[in-house]
């Protein structure tokens, strides 16, 4: 039941306490509000436990610590930063926007954070649910979860002993606390959201990046059977290849030799800024040359996570849930544009790189397959273009071809605007369509990528995606009004929507990259024959459809 005691402030009553909130515009916002115990002290590396409660109450009108990451002053060049300080192991909080805190059962959308594994908050200020509760008539909850060294380190059986050792008794299961983290919101949405206005039956997930594999890791888990209706996958990194706890095993080790450590227990005694301070020094052991860095993954467990996330969304009770999933069409232009050592790489460093992928004797008709598709590009070019497709174009195409077979098909897009930034070298990178998808500009003014977009065209396009998010959330279909009509993605039309400065749907957009990479990295063969052809049917297919609508 909520409250209102005068003034900006909003009550509300759940079975752990009484929560204070405050009123900001249009809508009521809670922060900071725990959905799970501390995972400090003898919780640390151990599952998500229920929060305790509270007595009296509970201010939640500020936000509470971020999750202990890395921190630059001034931040990076793209994004201006992606996560500032206070941080914390007290982080397991959850950020709530909602109209008002009554009995309305509006649709819920969970927005789970990105950052490579490593950074990031629901509480960033450009991850506001603001616009949603307002635009959309919307509930907005922001996950805060563990990250790092402290998500994703995995100690397998030696962390059960070191809990036998020292009396604990519940074992820490080894890997994946992000992931525990994560289902207690879940649970907690589910048995909390009418307090805040909404419906524990009509929960959207959505995550981008990092967030949008936890996503998928949860659409299929056994734990959040009947706690998902829908899922918005934006810019997934399907392509990753997620270790199982054996082979992970080795990264554990040089983790530990980086820290200091030799056992679980002389981890468990080192502050947090020791922590993420090896987390550093892993970055530099586990980069490679032309692959995006991740030195912390999810890891195949056999238990908290069964497969690769993606492989969820294509059977079992997942396959009933409704799939939104997009990418950008430069998303490695974000990690690699901007660094001077890939701008002087050659075309046989590359070649040897699209080896990796293809094998060595497809590797230069794919590199010429490249070089065709974008004329006058340089061998950085090549290089981010595979990226791109290898990490999360292709893979999600593969999705949402799996989907289509079996009857359930999803929502595709593309993210074609780019932006001027830097003499236009990011392009449509990794990360763009946030502000487009949150309609929040003001909120990323410190986001050095956004820069010299003309507004009426930045405007213009926030507002129709923003709308089709909205959509989407409430009814599973992104149609509106401002929208050109957009079909699900088939294997017949291959539908895929391309947000530009025209929005249109085009059939088969990103055929030339599922053609390329065909059912498999080895299926290169005559790979420029194949581009070509997946260009003219692109070609033809955009002829084909209806007139597009510019966002101006």
């Amino acid at each position: 039941m909520a409250h209102s005691p005068g003034g900006d402030h909003v009550v509300v009553d759940l079975p752990a306490g009484r929560l204070r909130g405050a009123t900001e515009g249009e809508v009521a916002v809670f922060r900071a509000v725990p959905y799970a115990a501390p995972p400090v002290g003898d919780l640390r590396w151990r599952p998500a436990q229920p929060h305790p409660g509270w007595t009296g109450t509970r201010d939640a009108t500020a936000d509470g610590p971020s999750a202990p990451q890395p921190y630059r002053e001034g931040g990076d060049p793209v994004l201006g930063g992606h996560g500032s300080p206070p941080f914390d192991e007290d982080c397991l909080t959850l950020n709530i926007w909602t109209p008002a805190a009554d009995g309305a059962r509006r649709p819920v959308l969970v927005w789970i954070h990105g950052g490579g594994f490593v950074s990031g908050s629901g509480s960033l200020p450009g991850y506001s649910g603001a616009t949603f509760a307002r635009d959309g008539d919307l509930v907005f909850v922001g996950v805060n979860y563990r990250i790092g060294p402290l998500g994703y380190l995995s100690f397998g059986a030696e962390a059960d002993e070191a809990d036998e050792a020292d009396g604990t008794g519940e074992g820490r299961e080894g890997s994946n606390p992000w992931l525990t983290d994560q289902l207690r919101a879940l649970h907690w949405v589910r048995e909390n959201i009418a307090s805040f206005g909404g419906d524990p039956d009509l929960v959207t997930v959505a995550g981008q990046s990092g967030g949008a594999v936890s996503t998928a890791a949860l659409v299929g888990h056994p734990e959040a059977r009947g706690l998902i209706k829908r899922v918005i996958l934006q810019s997934p990194p399907f392509g990753l290849d997620f270790p199982t706890r054996e082979a992970y095993a080795e990264r554990v080790d040089a983790y530990r030799e980086l820290a200091g450590t030799k056992t679980v227990t002389e981890l468990q005694s080192l502050d947090w800024p020791e922590l993420i301070a090896a987390g550093l020094g892993l970055f530099a052991r586990t980069v490679r040359w032309g692959y995006w860095p991740t030195p912390f993954l999810p890891v195949i467990d056999g238990t908290t996570l069964p497969r690769h996330p993606a492989g969820n969304l294509t059977h079992g009770a997942a396959a009933d849930v409704d799939v939104m999933i997009g990418w950008t069409r430069e998303e490695a232009n974000f990690g690699f544009a901007l660094d001077e050592g890939y701008a002087v790489a050659t075309r046989e460093r590359v070649t040897d790189r699209i080896a990796d992928t293809f094998g060595a004797g497809e590797a230069p008709a794919v590199y010429a397959a490249y070089e065709r598709a974008r004329p006058g590009a340089r061998p950085a070019d090549v290089l981010m273009d595979l990226v791109t497709d290898e990490l999360f174009r292709v893979p999600a195409l593969k999705l949402a071809e799996a989907r289509a077979e079996t009857g359930r098909p999803v929502w595709a897009y593309q993210f074609d605007l780019p932006t001027p930034a830097y003499g236009g070298r990011l392009g449509a990178a990794h990360c763009l369509e946030l502000p487009f998808v949150f309609a929040n500009f003001d909120q990323w003014a410190h986001a050095p990528f956004l820069a010299g977009l003309t507004p009426a065209v930045r405007d213009g396009l926030a507002t129709v995606m923003h709308e089709a998010w909205i959509a989407f959330v409430r009814t599973g279909d992104p149609n509106h009004p401002g929208l050109p009509r957009w079909d699900p993605y088939e294997t017949r039309t291959r539908t895929t929507m391309r947000f530009d400065s025209v929005v249109t749907a085009l059939g088969d957009l990103a055929g030339a990259s599922r053609v390329l990479f065909g059912d498999g990295p080895s299926a290169g063969a005559a790979a420029g024959a194949s581009v070509e052809a997946a260009a003219g049917e692109v070609a033809r297919a955009a002829s084909e459809v209806p007139e597009p609508r510019p966002t101006s």
